[in-house]
């Protein structure tokens, strides 16, 4: 309070927040989205859950790719198997990376393999397939990429276990490794035939579920 000629009390003036202050504000928000951002740098991209798992394969059907006369089409993840779909491109550098983890399991016959060729030209793809050797029981051509957006491909390649009765049991984002076969496809293919049923989580290498 201040005094007035007359003698009165008048309120002071509000004091101005201090410089510190302000300057502290924009200050904890940087600290908060850095942390916010290590965070996300800490999780593992493959490990992103998909809102598709447990529920039916979405509804399409893809001509075949060049040189091929079969397509895919949902119906054909329907057959009463358990399968695996793998989305691909002749461009992709890591799809090359699996594409002998693929051979070698349509050797075993483990499970029929289908492939959803992703945004390829369809020379490359046919040039692809017959210089690489060709694994899949069918490959639907997805030139557009709509159909890979409906299954929530991020990129390629991505790897999805599909159930006997069509309904997505587990996607792999990135390439199939020996260790990623061994460790995860391998006992899940193997739980779902057993079982018949969807499992909506894949086996941990540690032992446990993810």
């Amino acid at each position: 309070m201040s005094r007035t000629a007359q003698g009165i009390d008048a309120p002071a003036e509000a004091k101005t927040p201090p410089r510190r202050t302000a300057l502290l504000v924009p200050l904890l928000l940087f600290v908060g989205l850095v942390v916010i951002f290590a965070i996300g740098l800490t999780r593992n991209p493959r490990e992103l859950p998909s809102p598709l798992i447990g529920k039916p394969v979405p509804e399409f059907a893809l001509p075949p790719v060049k040189g091929r006369t079969l397509g895919l089409a949902s119906a054909d993840l329907r057959a009463g198997e358990v399968s695996i779909v793998n989305v691909f491109a002749s461009w992709c550098v890591p799809c090359r990376i699996e594409h002998p983890i693929f051979l070698q399991l349509q050797r075993e016959g483990l499970v029929p393999i289908y492939g959803i060729n992703y945004k390829d030209r369809p020379e490359d793809a046919a040039r692809w397939l017959d210089e690489l050797g060709d694994p899949y029981a069918r490959t639907g051509a997805d030139l557009d990429g709509r159909v890979a957006i409906d299954w929530g491909v991020y990129g390629v390649p991505e790897t999805f276990v599909i159930d006997r009765h069509g309904r997505i049991a587990y996607k792999q984002i990135g390439p199939i490794t020996p260790a990623v076969l061994e460790a995860r496809l391998r006992p899940l293919i193997a739980t779902l035939r057993a079982e018949g049923g969807p499992r909506t989580t894949a086996p941990d290498p540690r032992g446990g579920a993810r």
